[in-house]
């Protein structure tokens, strides 16, 4: 006969999981959706499986004008504002690891304070400044603000994984004659790696999923990147073309998915420190 203790904990252990298996579902049956719709005949907001299979939904958007150019925008945009967000955090995080300073703490609240601020409050200044230094309806300008919001956070991510890697590397390669940039390229930022490709997925999924930021900066209709151009499959007096729709957000999320699978391995490669300390 099993034990008041042990049931309490048999009896804890089923309520997390159902209430794991009602997480799961929040996230599974959107996707569900996604799916399911982009090959179905007769979409429409339920859950369902399809009357039927059909590419037409995919046929409809697979076109240069509705897909291929904004989804060329925003590779550009991403890409862009993703390079620039890694090379000045990584800029940034060296003087902060290596260099200890009184300052150092208050410049870090201070970054992190910048995260917690609402994009749409500074949205109106920064218009206003783009218009004034002709950056309003450039992708170069929008790609220096998408580097601006995501730096901080890339800042501080950055700085941590940096501070995994033994200094005792980096003495030994200036002992040989390197200089700060060099230790930097040549042993910190192999060494921590998976950290660089954490910073890089986490600035390349929030850059790609920004509406409000290019739907504010760019004006011409020809520059603008999937994640507004998504909004024309909503039509006047609610009127939604959901086929069509998942069939774009399937389409919409590859690029991502495929820069998770190409630096997956690096994710979980861990920073193999041990044999470089032995040597």
């Amino acid at each position: 006969m099993a034990s008041p203790l042990a049931s309490r904990r048999t009896g804890r252990r089923l309520a997390a999981d159902a209430g794991l298996l009602v997480v799961a579902a929040t996230f599974a049956l959107p996707l569900a959706w996604v799916i399911l719709s982009a090959v179905d005949p007769h979409a429409d907001l339920r859950v369902k499986a399809p009357d039927g299979l059909t590419l037409a939904h995919f046929t409809a958007v697979l076109k240069p004008d509705i897909t291929f150019t904004p989804l060329l925008n925003s590779l550009l945009l991403c890409g862009g504002g993703t390079l620039l967000t890694v090379v000045c955090a990584a800029l940034a995080a060296y003087p902060l690891s290596r260099f200890p300073s009184r300052l150092n703490r208050p410049f870090l609240l201070t970054i992190l304070f910048a995260t917690s601020l609402p994009i749409t409050a500074i949205m109106v200044p920064v218009y206003a400044l783009y218009v004034r230094v002709n950056l309003i309806d450039t992708l170069q300008g929008t790609v220096l603000f998408f580097a601006a919001s995501q730096l901080p956070f890339a800042i501080w991510l950055m700085k941590n994984f940096m501070d995994s890697v033994p200094k005792e590397l980096e003495e030994a390669a200036w002992t040989d004659g390197a200089n700060s940039a060099q230790s930097l390229v040549r042993i910190v930022l192999p060494l921590m790696a998976p950290g660089a490709a954490v910073v890089t997925v986490f600035s390349f999924v929030m850059m790609w999923g920004n509406f409000f930021v290019p739907f504010m900066l760019l004006l011409t209709p020809d520059q603008m990147p999937a994640s507004v151009s998504i909004n024309e499959f909503f039509g006047n007096r609610g009127m939604v073309a959901y086929g069509q729709l998942a069939a774009f957000s399937v389409i919409y999320s590859t690029p991502v998915i495929l820069l998770y699978v190409l630096i997956a391995r690096r994710l979980g490669g861990g920073f193999a420190l041990g044999g470089a300390m032995k040597g």
